[in-house]
């Protein structure tokens, strides 16, 4: 049997089809207390052990009784409950298992299609080196003898390492192949196509990426810099996804989001602990490794 057809015979013993007043309020009701009930059954289980022999098959018809309850909510609120299963799987699939398509075999990076020169570069390795004025630190990359991009220090009252934040552009880009930020400063922004150079690699682009690695360092900060931590949370992961919902990286899933931020702060504190060191990326095999100088 399918979701369609149950969703369909389902309604056939509703006694209120109305979709309004007590005809939506009591199955919405209703599958509150079966979970309730389902509860229940699980407690009697760790209470009575081995003699609660009927623990399966009530749980079975507790299941059932949600199903129902499920089908004719979405029934009333005029929805499809194949529709919603097909896109439950697609979103749990995208969150715990990446994004590639069954079957594609391969990952695509988002600038294959344009020259060598206006792509980010395969493989490639950035110093971070840390120099003292006094009691400010700042902090300046090179890539192949020369520097990229600006001295950077914590713009903070605390030291609190964000001087070395571009480590997380630098997983995005490996991780995610895309970083707006990482695109300017390495000189391969795609000029070629005028209007992707302005959407996907221009100033907007940027501050976007900016902003997400600001959101989720304090994020991070809460929460000892994703020290031990293995999962982020789904709110996190939800906003980052609709902040770049406009750009091209909207097709990295959640799954594939979350691991670039946890190896970002993964190389990110081993950089921060030696005050420097060598960062290596390999965009094709999805890596970031950090190495001390």
């Amino acid at each position: 049997m399918d979701m369609r057809e149950y969703q369909l015979l389902a309604q056939e013993t509703d006694r209120d089809p109305s979709h309004e007043g007590e005809g939506l309020i009591v199955p919405l009701l209703g599958l509150a207390g079966e979970v309730g009930t389902l509860l229940a059954d699980y407690k009697k289980k760790l209470r009575d052990r081995e003699t609660y022999r009927l623990f399966k098959e009530d749980v079975a018809e507790e299941l059932g009784d949600i199903l129902w309850y499920v089908a004719n909510v979405a029934t009333k609120f005029d929805l499809d409950l194949a529709d919603i299963a097909q896109f439950n799987l697609e979103k749990t699939r995208a969150r715990w298992l990446g994004g590639e398509k069954e079957g594609s075999g391969c990952y695509l990076l988002l600038d294959s299609e344009f020259p060598s020169n206006e792509q980010l570069p395969r493989q490639f390795s950035v110093h971070f080196a840390q120099k003292l004025d006094g009691r400010t630190a700042t902090v300046s990359l090179t890539r192949e003898g020369q520097i990229i991009g600006n001295r950077l220090t914590d713009n903070a009252y605390e030291d609190d390492g964000y001087r070395f934040h571009d480590v997380f552009h630098l997983s995005y880009a490996a991780l995610l192949g895309w970083s707006p930020v990482m695109r300017k400063l390495m000189g391969c922004k795609r000029r070629s196509q005028p209007k992707v150079d302005e959407v996907e690699d221009g100033g907007r682009a940027s501050v976007i990426e900016e902003g997400i690695s600001a959101y989720v360092f304090s994020y991070a900060k809460e929460h000892d810099f994703l020290n031990n931590v293995r999962a982020l949370d789904d709110e996190l992961l939800r906003t980052i996804k609709k902040l770049v919902a406009s750009f091209e990286v909207r097709t990295r899933s959640p799954a594939e989001w979350e691991q670039a931020i946890l190896i970002g702060y993964e190389v990110w504190r081993q950089m921060r602990t030696n005050q420097g060191g060598i960062v290596h990326a390999d965009l094709e095999k999805r890596t970031l490794v950090y190495a001390a100088t």
